[in-house]
């Protein structure tokens, strides 16, 4: 078999037990949560959030490891835009049209945002480093401060304590953390095989795998009606991204803004973000919105690989 075929062949393995583990070990944490009395209410703002966004922190990890840190912005920008141009629009499209029934609070709109906005202004200079992430993180620790104090948690009776989830919920780890590896060192293998950047290949292959968890739940929720949950799925992922997945990167090793990821990433993550707000101004999400996301989504691929 070719070297690139082969690559490919063990990207797209590696992406698949990335996504299966990350299911296992949210599962497993969501359990755990249980256990040691975490309300429902936490552990969805907590577990859950982080569990679809653990393929992302996972690889972009591995990819400071890996000396590629410049795989974690094409990674996280990447996975942004296609949560909310990708994921969003094909829910629309199934959907036929998505109506909240609820309207979301204007702080997550404003960090939402801020947190975009903020990635485009550091970004400037041409690297994210410890400073930076420090402001990302520390807004995330506000934003969940908040929620957690303007919600009346519902208390529940702890149950006793078990060893097996703990051990399921390490092991899940570790697997989640070598396929993560594996990923990143098929995108660098990729990338000298075809002579294009790492970013490119992690805004584009990397990003709609990590996003996959994104796509599934959205889907899943616009199916069953829940449309609410398929757009706020949407808008924890991608401040989670943002404000945890690039801090912690950052505190690691500073984080290089290519070129690409400067001039075209960041510029599209903003659009697409403030497009996100717009549409759901008015709780409603019609197909032409949808039809809009996707178009500029394939512009997005089409630029990237310098097609258009």
């Amino acid at each position: 078999m070719e070297p690139l075929l082969l690559w490919i062949l063990v990207l797209v393995i590696a992406l698949y037990i990335l996504i299966k583990s990350a299911d296992y070990f949210t599962e497993f944490a969501e359990k755990i949560g249980l256990l040691i009395g975490m309300s429902p209410f936490l552990i969805g703002l907590t577990i859950v959030a982080f569990g679809t966004s653990a393929p992302e922190l996972a690889t972009s990890i591995a990819s400071v490891f890996r000396n590629s840190p410049e795989i974690v912005l094409g990674n996280v920008i990447g996975s942004n835009i296609a949560n909310i141009l990708l994921v969003l629009g094909i829910a629309v499209l199934i959907a036929g049209r998505i109506h909240l029934k609820f309207k979301f609070n204007k702080f997550d709109k404003m960090l939402l945002a801020a947190s975009a906005l903020l990635l485009l202004f550091f970004g400037i200079d041409g690297s994210i480093g410890s400073f930076e992430s420090g402001i990302l993180l520390l807004l995330y620790v506000i934003y969940i401060a908040s929620i957690v104090i303007s919600h009346k948690q519902n208390k529940i009776k702890k149950s006793s304590l078990r060893l097996q989830p703990f051990i399921l919920l390490i092991f899940s780890g570790l697997v989640l953390y070598t396929s993560a590896e594996l990923a990143v060192k098929s995108v660098i293998n990729i990338s000298g095989l075809i002579g294009l950047g790492k970013e490119i290949i992690a805004a584009s292959v990397i990003a709609f795998g990590t996003s996959l968890p994104e796509l599934v739940v959205s889907v899943t929720a616009v199916r069953k009606g829940k449309h609410g949950i398929a757009v706020g799925n949407i808008l924890g992922s991608n401040i989670f991204n943002t404000l945890v997945v690039v801090s912690i990167s950052g505190f690691l090793v500073s984080l290089p803004v290519t070129h690409m990821m400067a001039s075209l990433g960041m510029i599209v993550m903003v659009l697409a973000t403030f497009l996100f707000l717009f549409f759901v101004r008015n709780n409603k999400v019609g197909k032409w919105e949808g039809v809009v996301m996707l178009l500029i989504y394939l512009f997005f691929i089409f630029k990237l690989f310098n097609l258009l």
